[in-house]
């Protein structure tokens, strides 16, 4: 399934996104990333469907390589560096979700555990961690046990950066809502 990544979208969507800060707007490739989750709405709606988070990455995934990420895909996981020792060999690093580095942007997605157990804010201690990594999408679903995790992510990101009592190394992170 390819996506056209040039045509706008329809207004009323199931997916959303919003991007931070809100100072900024969001950056053409992270558009493009939301526009792979909206493309796939039908397939991956959480108000309809309860999708594993490897089970939405294998509906996104093709779009997302044409974006230029590599995937995890099966057994196969995506390693982003974040120490290296002597003769510069990789020390320590953390899995993604995807990665693409062109853009300098992480991918996670997470399904039941995003809020449960705050597997977002992991995520974004990881990408502030991760060598070379400018950019951090988290998709998360709208719906999860009558609940609206998308929502309450907003929330922590809002005060995040309302606070200005943490300063983060990333340009910008996207939060999208499936």
């Amino acid at each position: 399934m390819k996506v056209n990544l040039t045509h706008g979208v329809p207004p009323e969507r199931l997916v959303n996104w919003i991007y931070f800060p809100k100072s900024d707007n969001a950056p053409e490739h992270l558009r493009k990333v939301a526009g792979v989750f909206i493309y796939c709405e039908a397939a991956i709606d959480s108000s309809n469907k309860k999708l594993k988070s490897n089970e939405v990455m294998s509906i996104a995934k093709e779009n997302l390589e044409q974006l230029g990420f590599v995937v995890e895909a099966g057994s196969s996981k995506v390693l982003v560096p974040v120490l290296f020792g002597r003769n510069g060999e990789v020390e320590k690093s953390f899995y993604a979700d995807g990665f693409n580095r062109e853009t300098k942007t992480v991918l996670e997605i997470e399904a039941g555990r995003a809020v449960d157990n705050n597997q977002f804010l992991k995520d974004l201690f990881e990408a502030c961690m991760m060598h070379d990594v400018e950019y951090l999408v988290i998709a998360v679903r709208r719906i999860y046990r009558k609940r609206g995790d998308f929502e309450t992510v907003i929330k922590y990101f809002d005060t995040l950066y309302a606070s200005r009592r943490l300063h983060l190394p990333l340009k910008g992170i996207m939060i999208i809502g499936y």
